[in-house]
Formats: C-alpha cells, structure tokens, sequence
C-alpha cells in the first residue's frame, strides 16, 4: 500500500515538472523570497531620497549617503526632472559658495525637514559622534511590512498546494485514468493521501525555503510547520473538490482562487480593522492563521497560544470537511 501511494505521489510530481502552472506553483515561494528581499528595505534603511549632482563635492555627496538614500545625477537640470516626478523626492544643487534645496512643493513635511536638518548639520560639522543620545532596540532587525508579506506568502503556498491537487486530478481526468481507482488494489483512502502528499509537502518546503531566503530561519521551524499542516486541510479538502468537478485546468485553478479572498481579508481584517471588529473573522480559518504566523515570526508566541490557534484552525477545517467529504467520495466513485 505504501509503495502505491508513493507511486502515485512521484507520478504527480512528474507531471507537475512538465506542466507550466503547476511548475511555477512548486517555484512560487522561492520566487516571492527573492521579490521581498528586493524590494522590501531593511529596518535601517533609510526612506528619504536625495537627487544631488555626481562628481561636484564627494565629502558633501558622502556626507548625506550616511543618512539618506542618494541619487547622482549628472547636470542640474536632470535633477530638476527627477524631483519632478510623483514619488517624494529632494535636491541638493550648489549655488554660488552655498547650497540650495529643491522640492516640487508636495512632498511631505517630514522628508523637507529632515533634508533641511542634514544640511544644517553639515553645515555647523556635526557627526553621529557629537550626539550624546544613547540608542536602546529590541533586538528586531526584520521590517514589520517583510513579516507581513512573509506571513500572507507562506498562508498562500498552503492554499497553491491545494491548487496543484486540482491540477493532477484533472490531467488525470483528461487521460481517463481516475477512473482506474475502482479497479485497482489501492483503497480510496490510499489514494486520497497519494494524492494529497504533493499538497502539502510542496508547501512545506517551499516555506522552509523561503524563511531561510528571508531571513526568518531562526523561527520555530516546529511551529511552522504545526501550522501550515493546520491550514492545508481546507486547501485539500478545495483541491479534491474542484479537481472533480471540473474538466479545464483553468477552470479549476481559477476556482481555487476563491480562497485567496476570504485569505487577504483576514489579513486586512487583522491589521487595519479595531478590535470589536475583529470577532467577525473568528469564522475564518485563515485570520487564526496569520495571528499565529505573526507571532511565530516575531518569536512572540508561547507554545500554549500557538497550540490554541492550531486546535481553532483545525476545528473550523474540520467542519468544513464534514461539509465536503461526502461529495468527494461521490466524486470519485465516478
């Protein structure tokens, strides 16, 4: 039995390999570590942006490159065109002996006064070592908009592994060979779980993957894990259905993506909303999730919340199975 149900994993992993959706499915997470660590600055990054001339004073140019995000430019009237573009940018253009600032007028007070506050310091020669200002951290180097979007990309693999189940299940549909499991030795249930390995194993290497990428290696792999295996029943459980019922490879995979809203709106639920508001997602299990998620990656979480969460996640997963079981045993009896 065991061998039947490898068997029927390494099959699905094979075809998964030729076929481009589920191909990029198996790469997404890699993929999405690469994007956040691109474009996602770190705590120390500094948001301010300076356009200043390249070449006319290094000591000047270099002074701000301490404190700021600074773009050379080559003559002042490619200066004058960048920080007139929509995003919040500042110059710095040498006028006589002095210096002037440029701003388009609709920047943000904040940015305008912290270039006006460096140009002062430079000025008078002041230095992070003429401070007297003692700095005191948590200990929290990683961004909180890196957890967030680390935390909604491993919710997400979850619910692509689901997508991939859909996937095989209607290739095999198309070839005509679901239909070999009532004549086979292999049980129904046997092949339920040969067919959910790549489910859940894909998403969890690919998420173990992308924690390391990210810089969130040193997290509870133990809790993680307990989690992901949590909320990947739902996406099984979607996977099998839509698998069935469906006959195009589009089809299915669009009807998975029904998930990604209730999903994102836990998430928006859980970061913008108040707190009397937020007992209208305790239905959802994917709003358990992400606070659990975020308190992992933020190492925040006791074994006993983190435990909770799981058993709620299981809970509301376990009814949705009562509700879906039954048409997808019927389903496969066809």
């Amino acid at each position: 039995m065991n061998r039947k149900i490898i068997a029927i994993f390494l099959r699905d992993m094979k075809v998964s390999l030729r076929d481009f959706i589920a191909l990029y499915i198996i790469a997404f997470p890699i993929l999405f570590a690469i994007v956040i660590n691109l474009f996602v600055p770190s705590v120390n990054d500094s948001t301010v942006i300076i356009a200043m001339l390249e070449g006319e004073n290094p000591e000047h140019v270099g002074y701000f490159k301490e404190y700021a995000v600074v773009e050379l430019f080559e003559t002042d009237i490619d200066v004058r065109n960048r920080v007139e573009r929509r995003d919040n940018i500042v110059g710095i253009l040498p006028e006589k002996d002095d210096y002037f600032i440029l701003a388009q007028g609709n920047e943000p007070e904040g940015i305008v006064d912290f270039v006006k506050t460096l140009r002062a310091y430079e000025y008078f020669g002041v230095t992070t070592e003429d401070t007297s200002v003692d700095f005191v951290d948590f200990g929290n180097t990683i961004p909180p908009i890196k957890k967030l979007m680390v935390n909604v990309a491993i919710m997400m693999g979850s619910v692509l592994g689901g997508m991939l189940i859909a996937l095989n299940i209607v290739e095999e549909k198309v070839d005509n060979t679901i239909s070999a499991i009532n004549v086979t030795p292999i049980s129904r249930g046997g092949y339920i779980i040969g067919k959910s390995i790549i489910g859940i194993l894909i998403p969890v290497v690919g998420t173990i993957l992308m924690l390391f990428i990210t810089g969130f290696g040193n997290v509870n792999m133990l809790q993680i894990l307990m989690m992901l295996l949590a909320t990947s029943i739902i996406s099984v459980l979607v996977g099998f259905i839509e698998g069935i019922n469906n006959n195009d490879v589009m089809e299915a995979a669009g009807n998975i993506k029904i998930l990604f809203l209730p999903l994102m709106g836990s998430v928006a639920g859980a970061e913008l909303l108040a707190d009397k508001w937020q007992k209208f997602f305790y239905w959802i299990p994917f709003y358990w999730t992400y606070k659990a998620n975020d308190m992992i990656l933020s190492r925040s979480g006791s074994w006993g919340e983190i435990l909770l969460y799981t058993a709620i996640v299981v809970a509301l997963s376990s009814v949705v199975f009562v509700v879906i079981a039954p048409k997808i045993r019927k389903g496969l009896e066809h």
